[in-house]
């Protein structure tokens, strides 16, 4: 298993991390963080609070520094009300009203700055919200350094665990591959429809949703758009459709749906995600790309409306021959979302 693999794992088991960069520093995550474990690793009470630029800006503790670049990470100085409970309600949207006044802000060196965009990078990763407590250095924990989680974000590699055939109602012959990512261990599947004629094959990029492609939601399109893209693929006699682990635009299910909580409140999915302490869309499709590799596929029709996708596999060493529109009615209850992704998030509309 690899380092950064060990260290999210032990970040989502609430467990301290020690981030091995130019100052290095040992976190524990706010969300997983229990008083009792914070009490026996910081018994002094010493130990401050980073947060994401984003998520600054959002509660309006950023400095004028800060302001200017909102990946830029915040740290909270320690106050003695500063508690888990306390510290969950600055990271957690759902809860900024069970606190109050917030403060004061750290100054961070640039040396610091880029051990905490790590530390926060991390957390990500596993699928946590973007929040870390600041303890001492010489804290126990599991070890990851800098350099290992920018290369695994740079360059993850996948291997290939398992393939099958999957019959599929009113589809060409289909396997189903299965892949573990080296980052964060997340298992990704690819299904291989029929045949692709020495052709570059016509793929989609599907990422996870949960609520749309099981349960049906009409919050957003994922379950027509999975749907559709098997049929047309398997229309054109063949093709490949990458199932992602990327809930959420890659935040995850528990923070998607604490997102959703936004939208009841006005938000759209750009702001929801911002206020939550992340980037518009934290997806990527490095993942995508190793899993074509593995597949022995350099080059692909790109089943998309969204130009990321496009621009993310050719960054990746992916070739994109053709870009092939891929777009569903709206509904009622999606047609904000998807004026969403127009304007503020630039997809196609053909």
């Amino acid at each position: 298993m690899s380092a950064v693999r060990s260290a999210i794992a032990s970040l989502r088991a609430g467990r301290p991390v020690r981030i091995d960069g130019p100052v290095p520093t040992t976190v524990l995550a706010i969300e997983t963080a229990t008083q009792e474990l914070l009490d026996l690793l910081d018994p002094e009470r010493r130990a401050k609070v980073l947060i994401s630029g984003e998520r600054a800006a959002a509660l309006n503790l950023a400095n004028e520094r800060d302001a200017a670049d909102p990946g830029a990470p915040v740290v909270i100085g320690h106050e003695s009300w500063l508690d888990v409970a306390i510290a969950l309600s600055i990271a957690d949207p759902g809860r900024d009203l069970d606190r109050g006044p917030i403060g004061p802000l750290q100054p961070i060196s640039p040396a610091c700055a880029e051990t905490n965009r790590s530390a926060l990078d991390l957390a990500r990763l596993a699928g946590l919200l973007p929040a870390l407590w600041l303890l001492d250095a010489a804290t126990s924990g599991h070890g990851v350094s800098v350099d290992e989680i920018a290369r695994e974000r740079r360059q993850p590699a996948v291997e290939i665990v398992a393939r099958a055939k999957l019959p599929l109602e009113d589809m060409p012959s289909t396997q189903i591959v299965a892949f573990r990512a080296s980052d964060d261990g997340q298992e990704h599947v690819a299904l291989v429809v029929g045949a692709f004629g020495g052709k570059p094959p016509l793929v989609r990029l599907h990422s996870e949703c949960l609520t749309g492609d099981v349960f049906g939601s009409l919050k957003c399109d994922c379950g027509p758009q999975l749907k559709e893209a098997l049929r047309i693929i398997g229309e054109h006699g063949g093709g490949v459709l990458l199932y992602l682990r990327q809930e959420g635009r890659g935040i995850g299910l528990a923070n998607k749906i604490r997102a959703y909580a936004l939208q009841d409140r006005g938000l759209d999915t750009v702001d929801a995600n911002r206020r939550l302490g992340f980037i518009d869309d934290a997806r990527d499709y490095g993942h995508a790309a190793a899993m074509l590799r593995a597949l022995a596929i350099d080059e692909v029709r790109l089943l998309t409306n969204n130009p990321e996708k496009v621009n993310g596999l050719r960054t990746a060493g992916i070739k994109v021959a053709e870009r092939v529109a891929h777009q569903m009615p709206a509904n009622p209850h999606n047609v904000d979302y998807l004026a969403t992704k127009r304007k503020r998030s630039g997809h196609l509309l053909a």
